[in-house]
């Protein structure tokens, strides 16, 4: 049985996949364990993936592990026997520390991590550098919860490490260059490209929002001026808001821009393949600038990405974030890349 832990809508869409790229095996044979964050918009969105998911035959189980006191524990206590009985364990977020606990209950001799977006190239790099895994925009202080949870995340951090009884894949549509006996797999949005589409393409430009503001990355101030630059110079009608946008920073944009803020029920690569879409999307640097050519691929669809500019960033913004930010942007193949907007 391949068991699969996600928690969030993209991960789930890259289960689904890499269940389509493995080319024959029963869709039946895998089960997917939701864990979803308490954001309203990420749980709506992962109800509607776990709708498609269970279309494709796939097992979904939703599993609350956060919110309420005791909801952790609980969960655990819940997936210990799923997780002892699997013969394949995918993960979608090898940063997650509730995910880093179950996989120390594992007995698989498989393990296939699928993309959780940029995150993928961080963890890949972080294993072939043997550091700790920690995630980018993190200041990368240990606290009491870090020193806590650390035999956790040594003990995860091993089941990362291939060896002759213990196989390891990453599953992804990131540039990476993995450490010597890790498998990777392209993922290539077959699954996507065969469900969805071909959109059909308007006149104009939409843009995509980022979470770098709420993830304390760069300021609001200069967000919004950029966003409202680019829509002048792109002509965009469209905002489509990240999951993690707050609802007060989309106000704010929406009064000084005069976009309309869309807040996608589905992940963008879906969104878009279903259309209707701009003929040029714009975006700062992440995820979908990787992801969406690929699912675009043959509809005429241009993807640019505007860079962040170093004055954007907080002060206590990670010293990694420009240069992580820069890698995603430089790497990015099939896309149009912009200067930094001059305000």
């Amino acid at each position: 049985m391949n068991l699969a832990f996600v928690e969030s809508p993209v991960q789930l869409l890259n289960v689904l996949e890499w269940v389509h790229t493995q080319g024959g095996d029963d869709p039946t044979a895998t089960t997917v364990v939701v864990l979803p964050p308490v954001d309203p918009m990420s749980r709506g969105q992962l109800r509607r993936m776990a709708e498609l998911a269970r279309d494709e035959g796939i097992t979904v189980r939703w599993q609350e592990a956060r919110g309420e006191s005791g909801a952790p524990l609980k969960a655990l206590r819940a997936l210990t026997g799923l997780v002892r009985r699997a013969d394949h364990i995918v993960i979608g977020d090898p940063f997650s520390r509730y995910v880093q606990l179950l996989l120390t209950l594992v007995r698989a001799d498989r393990l296939t991590v699928v993309d959780d977006g940029t995150a993928t190239m961080e963890f890949v790099a972080q294993l072939a550098r043997g550091e700790r895994l920690t995630r980018w925009h993190r200041r990368g202080r240990t606290g009491p919860r870090e020193l806590l949870l650390a035999p956790v995340t040594a003990t995860a951090r091993r089941r990362f490490t291939p060896s002759a009884n213990h196989t390891v894949e990453v599953f992804t549509a990131m540039p990476v260059e993995a450490p010597p006996g890790i498998a990777v797999t392209a993922n290539t949005f077959a699954w996507t490209r065969a469900r969805f589409g071909p959109p059909s393409i308007g006149k104009g430009a939409d843009l995509v929002g980022t979470s770098l503001v709420e993830t304390g990355v760069v300021d609001p101030v200069p967000y919004q001026e950029a966003v409202t630059a680019l829509a002048r110079t792109h002509g965009a009608t469209r905002y489509f808001a990240h999951r993690r946008e707050s609802a007060e920073k989309l106000h704010a944009l929406e009064a000084a821009t005069g976009l309309e803020i869309v807040r996608p029920d589905l992940p963008l690569e879906l969104i878009a393949r279903r259309g209707p879409i701009g003929r040029t999307i714009v975006s700062f640097p992440s995820t979908v600038v990787h992801t969406l050519p690929l699912a675009l691929t043959g509809t005429g669809v241009r993807v640019a990405v505007c860079d962040i500019a170093p004055e954007w960033l907080r002060a206590t913004a990670s010293p990694r974030a420009q240069g992580f930010l820069s890698g995603v942007t430089e790497t990015a193949r099939g896309v149009q890349r912009l200067p930094s907007v001059v305000m």
